[in-house]
């Protein structure tokens, strides 16, 4: 039997995520096929997360990476994975201006201009439960930076390594949303996390959570040679592996291998004060899939 007979006898799984270097870096060995499945073939498809969002709502991927604040509308058809999340302790998302403004100064606005990168990012939503009344315009998360640096939207919402380029551009942090959440509840804020389709046995589930973990593993424990393997995803800081590097830790730590008891209590807390907030409708069930080593 040759290899492609092996492969063609494999279930295939469509798993998406975002071009972004902690992706690329969580996901390293898997792609690369260090972590394998005999049973498993994985294809990955890179999709920025407001795309990925809304493409959830067609159940088009069988694994994929999702916002938290996208989860409750898909909880039906869609399991949290307790792997491969993006949790931040005491930093996350910017609100950043092309002038220097405090927060104080920036609520004393009537409903400033925002430019934000998607209504069902985690970052809107807790830009939603700190800021009440503002003007969200949204574009693509890489064009932030411009449209705010040009002048074109006094206001931006910065994900990704733009939380580590900003200055390069000339701008100004006016908060810190996973300072002030930190700050508000003493635990890291949670922005996104990877879901699997429920459709898939419970043994499929536990074994796709299983090589996604051991991925992520791989890939801290092998810093010295991802790092830099997956430097040129990270825009504008692939001149740069030290920045590189600086990004990737801050959102594959400890809680991205596995939540734990932490992890978890951030997750509700966050859907917790949405619903109380009435941004959403209703707290998912969080029933994640665990790893059975």
């Amino acid at each position: 039997m040759t290899l492609k007979d092996l492969k063609d006898l494999k279930k295939k799984i469509l798993l998406a995520h975002s071009p972004d270097a902690d992706d690329a870096f969580m996901f390293y060995a898997l792609a690369q096929n260090i972590v394998s499945s005999e049973n498993l073939e994985v294809e990955h498809i890179l999709k920025d997360i407001q795309t990925l969002n809304k493409e959830a709502e067609t159940l088009k991927y069988d694994v994929q990476a999702i916002s938290f604040f996208a989860y409750p509308d898909l909880e039906d058809n869609y399991q949290l994975l307790s792997c491969g999340g993006s949790l931040g302790y005491g930093y996350g998302p910017l609100l950043v201006s092309k002038g220097d403004i405090s927060f104080q100064e920036l609520k004393e606005i009537k409903t400033p201009v925002i430019a934000v990168p998607g209504e069902k990012t985690t970052a809107f939503l807790l830009l939603k439960l700190l800021l009440k009344d503002f003007k969200p315009v949204v574009i693509p998360f890489d064009q932030i930076l411009e449209n705010v640096s040009s002048g074109k939207y006094p206001f931006g919402l910065v994900i990704h390594e733009g939380q580590l380029s900003f200055q390069k551009s000339g701008l100004s942090k006016v908060l810190d949303l996973g300072e002030w959440w930190l700050g508000k509840t003493n635990l890291p804020v949670p922005l996104g996390g990877n879901v699997i389709k429920r459709s898939f046995t419970d043994d499929e589930k536990i074994e796709i959570n299983t090589l996604i973990k051991k991925s992520i593993s791989y890939a801290v424990e092998n810093k010295e040679k991802v790092v830099p393997a997956v430097a040129s995803y990270a825009r504008e800081l692939s001149d740069s592996h030290a920045l590189v590097d600086k990004f990737v830790s801050m959102y594959v730590n400890q809680f991205t291998i596995d939540y734990g008891n932490i992890g978890k209590i951030a997750i509700r807390k966050l859907y917790q004060m949405a619903f109380e907030d009435g941004l959403i409708s209703k707290i998912p069930k969080l029933d994640f899939v665990e790893s059975r080593d």
